[in-house]
């Protein structure tokens, strides 16, 4: 018996030597660091040292406030402005979700160009993001775009005259919809899903051939119902990846014109290193953002489980 939990003993001090490395990083990279924010969360300062003048020491430019930034959240138009256009860019997830999907089932259908379509579709997410927004921009230039050299090409408008799409309160939101939409059709989602349609039993198939089930019922009856899982997991993936665009602002329009493309993780860049001693503020700004994110995760992994009881 005893030698039995020395070597269970054993057993998970080895477990958590081969752990160490990992639950290390996770401890300096993440774990501290978000405790770190909602302990700043409660102060107001630059957090920069200074000299203090009676005693000649170092001392931190920063001090407890308790729950000032939290209260300042409630009245602050820039942050629920910058949440609605969050919400209003993350409107791109079903429809990249739906093209993902529909890109995958082609690509499941036999043929000997499917390996070359998956690579020129997968390409995109291989590539550096800075480098697709760059391009992106380009394309959405109102002078030399590609955008706009088709449309006047079509005669849809003059030459030179073309909208400009990031430069216009209207139009800057559709257009990084649109370039979100492009972006991620073909990436992982589809990688995900085209794994789900492999693992589907073709024996369904069979039987709803059998039973005169078309192209429709087919898919509503079988595809559908096996995918829930990897929808389920596509969905809340992209949906805490919605919360987080910022790169995109921050490369194609700086949050404006206006701010009509500010986001909340753009807002509380701003509040980090373009005013002047807002970090705890910014912090109380992302433990919102944190609570929003655990928020809907729970709730859709309640549909989730709802869904699969049903």
């Amino acid at each position: 018996m005893g030698q039995g939990s020395g070597g269970a003993a054993r057993d998970l001090a080895r477990g958590l030597l081969y752990l160490s490395p990992n639950l290390l990083g996770f401890l300096a990279f993440t774990a501290l660091p978000v405790l770190a924010v909602f302990v700043v969360a409660f102060t107001e300062g630059s957090y920069t040292s200074s000299l203090d003048p009676a005693t000649g020491a170092a001392r931190l430019d920063a001090r407890w406030v308790g729950l000032e930034n939290f209260a300042r959240l409630a009245s602050d138009g820039d942050l629920w402005r910058s949440l609605w256009n969050t919400v209003v860019l993350m409107a791109a997830i079903p429809l990249q979700m739906a093209l993902a999907l529909g890109l995958a089932m082609l690509l499941d259908r036999p043929g000997t160009s499917r390996v070359v379509l998956r690579t020129m579709l997968f390409l995109p997410t291989v590539a550096a993001g800075i480098a697709l927004y760059l391009v992106w921009r380009q394309i959405y230039n109102q002078d030399s775009g590609l955008l706009n050299a088709t449309l006047a090409a079509a005669g849809v408008v003059s030459e030179g005259g073309g909208p400009d799409w990031l430069g216009s309160a209207t139009l800057a939101k559709p257009a990084l919809l649109l370039m979100l939409v492009w972006i991620a059709m073909g990436g992982t989602n589809m990688i995900l899903y085209l794994a789900g349609l492999q693992d589907i039993d073709r024996s369904l198939y069979e039987a709803a051939a059998i039973d005169g089930a078309g192209p429709w019922d087919t898919f509503r009856s079988v595809t559908w119902p096996a995918l829930r899982p990897t929808t389920f997991f596509i969905f809340t993936t992209n949906l805490i990846a919605g919360f987080q665009i910022f790169d995109q602002v921050l490369i194609m329009t700086r949050g404006g014109p206006e701010g009509s493309t500010s986001t909340i993780l753009y807002e509380i860049y701003r509040n980090i290193y373009e005013y002047q001693g807002k970090m705890g503020y910014a912090a109380a700004q992302s433990v919102l953002l944190f609570g929003l994110v655990l928020l809907v995760t729970l709730g859709t992994w309640w549909l989730g489980r709802k869904g699969r009881e049903a």
